[in-house]
């Protein structure tokens, strides 16, 4: 069995000094996370298993190089998070792997299930790769050398998982250990075995036509040949991180990677193939831009929907059908407002200070100044508002409709004519526009139009 290396993750963590991370209920995620960690690292030491922890003021970015400078084969890590949501009522556990690697989603399930069997108290929040993630991706998954897990242990900001947290955090240890050790043991590194011995051929698929050259298949990630991403035209100039290995002296690149430069990517396991297309149904220059033409059809939406929240159109079982037609009008690209809707309102769950009644999709505030959120008469009009506040910010043009925004004429018109330059300004969370990139990614990814 290897090494685990375990980080405990807290928020913004800066070089040189521990950040805080989410705070509430008097403590912080810091503070919960060193002290599980601590607890693990006993535990996983007192079964004679050897861990490393990683320093607690390293970077985000200098974890990862900590853990590369040190990991071999056979070794595997994880780090630890709670996460904070707008609501309370939020909770659970879960765990992030990297996308199209069905072998890590079984270890992601491994490390789950050991702590909800000491655990059973903590909603399981399931397994999700990390294009799943708020922003479409999570560097710990994808950089670290090693075989690699984000773990998120419950919601900081929920006061039933804080008190577990807090009065069983020897079962949580004991749990994740439980999880860790069996992930570990079934690595399987093959001492002795050089590692490029371990690294089996796969076939690549490329719209629809087999290349003539084979992939290799690294830790359960697939890679490819440089020589087909300067064949897809992919400039890698400006993208430092993206992993390359070196084997029998060709550079291979870890194929998850081109998913930045909307390539879509599948495995075939039965076939062992990867499946990559790059023949785009949307123009890559028109898919930041508020106004323009959105891509999907009525149905595409409401799959997306009920696929992220079966019960999503229970009460509002005409949202796509606005969101298309109110956009529409106005020139609003109606995917890019769908996906804000869907970020804002976690997939029309909300369970935030806003309430389904009150038909306000992106959290659009009332005027006056007051913490209270505006209310519209009906799903119509909240997205009608929605769409209005989008092209106050993204365009000069007037409206079309009578405005219903309470704040339309407080923005400066045309100011972020692009979903990015929302960053800061619809939210304070200066990675907003990635995030509902990240969303409309994975909307278009379901629909198959990238």
């Amino acid at each position: 069995m290897g090494r685990i290396f375990i980080s405990a993750a807290h928020g913004g963590r800066e070089a040189g000094g521990i950040d805080s991370g989410a705070i509430a209920g008097g403590t912080t995620e810091a503070k919960e996370m060193i002290l599980l960690r601590d607890l693990i690292v006993t535990e996983l030491r007192s079964r004679t298993v050897e861990v490393l922890a990683v320093p607690d003021d390293l970077s985000a970015a200098q974890t990862i190089t900590w853990i590369n400078s040190r990991g071999r084969t056979g070794d595997v890590a994880v780090e630890i998070h709670t996460d904070a949501a707008g609501s309370p009522t939020v909770r659970g556990a879960g765990v992030f792997y990297i996308a199209n690697n069905n072998q890590r989603k079984q270890n992601a399930e491994m490390v789950l299930m050991g702590l909800l069997r000491r655990v059973p108290q903590l909603p399981n929040r399931g397994v999700k790769p990390d294009t799943d993630s708020g922003l479409g991706s999570l560097q710990f998954c994808r950089q670290t050398n090693v075989p690699a897990l984000l773990m998120q242990v419950g919601f900081i900001s929920s006061p039933d998982d804080r008190s577990l947290l807090q009065t069983r955090r020897r079962d949580f240890a004991l749990g994740i250990v439980d999880g860790l050790v069996a992930w570990s043991k079934a690595v399987d590194p093959n001492p002795g075995t050089p590692p490029e011995a371990t690294y089996s051929p796969i076939n690549i698929n490329i719209n629809g036509q087999n290349y003539a050259e084979q992939g290799v298949l690294i830790n359960g990630n697939s890679y490819i040949p440089i020589d087909l991403v300067d064949r897809l035209r992919i400039d890698l100039s400006k993208a430092p991180n993206v992993v390359r290995v070196t084997y029998q002296r060709i550079v291979y690149i870890k194929a998850i990677e081109l998913r930045d430069f909307n390539v879509s990517i599948s495995w075939d396991s039965a076939t062992k193939t990867l499946n990559l297309r790059s023949i785009l149904s949307v123009c890559p220059g028109q898919i930041n831009q508020i106004i323009s033409n959105g891509n999907t059809t009525e149905v595409q939406l409401q799959l997306f929907l009920r696929n992220n929240h079966e019960n999503a159109l229970v009460q509002f079982p005409d949202i796509p059908k606005l969101y298309r037609e109110e956009a529409a009008m106005e020139g609003v690209n109606h995917d890019i407002a769908f996906c804000q809707m869907c970020l804002e309102t976690g997939f029309l769950r909300f369970g935030s200070d806003i309430k389904p009644q009150q038909n306000n999709f992106a959290g659009l505030g009332a005027i006056g100044g007051g913490t209270e959120a505006a209310s519209f008469s009906s799903a119509r009009i909240g997205v009608r508002a929605h769409i209005q506040h989008l092209k106050a910010y993204a365009s000069l043009e007037p409206l079309v409709q009578q405005e219903v925004d309470p704040r339309f004429r407080f923005v400066t018109r045309g100011v972020a004519p692009s979903v990015d330059q929302l960053s800061g300004r619809w939210s304070a969370d200066l990675d907003y526009g990635t995030k509902i990139k990240a969303m409309f990614k994975r909307l278009y990814e379901s629909a198959k139009l990238i």
